[in-house]
């Protein structure tokens, strides 16, 4: 049976990530590990959080076509390989992938069939006072990073509309009830379309 495809998106701080791993570690979902030239932060692992690539080895994949998406977002480039995502939905994964409003837009346009017959996609929205409060508490990254973070996040904020579900953020756990009903409630549609 095929799996479901749910594309993760919402401002730098709103905790998609988190949703994205708990599933995965809960066996709801395989991740699927985006690609980025971005330098790893913190704890951050090659090919565990992201696939971490120089600017010279990105822009080739790019050139190939082995990219469902691409895109820059805050200066870096991230992408998703299009053939480890059809493998993990064709072998009946459910695949949530925390996406940028660009790349989920690109995925949504994206003409193969298992992606168009998989897709469902949510908006994680967080008030914007909350999200600087959220930025500035993880301590990663400094006071201009932050407040580019933040513009960015209201021109991604204003986008939600185009998603099929918007969640909007509460405590942690709350969040992490609400996404896991959603997860649930795409594999019970996949189930009756099969």
């Amino acid at each position: 049976m095929l799996g479901s495809l749910l594309i993760v998106s919402g401002a730098s701080g709103s905790g998609k990530s988190t949703l994205c791993r708990r599933a995965e570690a809960e066996g709801l979902t395989a991740y699927s590990v985006s690609c980025t030239t971005r330098p790893p932060r913190g704890r951050e692992k090659d090919g565990v959080d992201y696939y971490f690539l120089s600017p010279e080895e990105f822009d080739a994949r790019v050139r190939a076509g082995d990219f469902l998406e691409h895109a820059c977002v805050h200066g870096n480039s991230y992408g998703t390989l299009r053939e480890e995502v059809v493998r993990l939905l064709e072998n009946g994964s459910n695949v949530v992938m925390d996406i940028d409003v660009q790349g989920a837009e690109s995925i949504r346009s994206c003409e193969h069939p298992t992606i168009r017959r998989a897709y469902a996609d949510v908006f994680i929205y967080v008030p914007q006072e909350e999200l600087a409060a959220r930025l500035r508490n993880r301590s990663t990254d400094s006071e201009e990073t932050i407040q580019l973070r933040l513009s960015n996040a209201q021109t991604e904020t204003e986008r939600r509309r185009e998603y099929q579900y918007i969640l909007t953020s509460g405590t942690r756990e709350e969040d992490y009830r609400r996404f896991k009903a959603l997860l649930i409630s795409l594999k019970m549609r996949r189930e009756l379309c099969e």
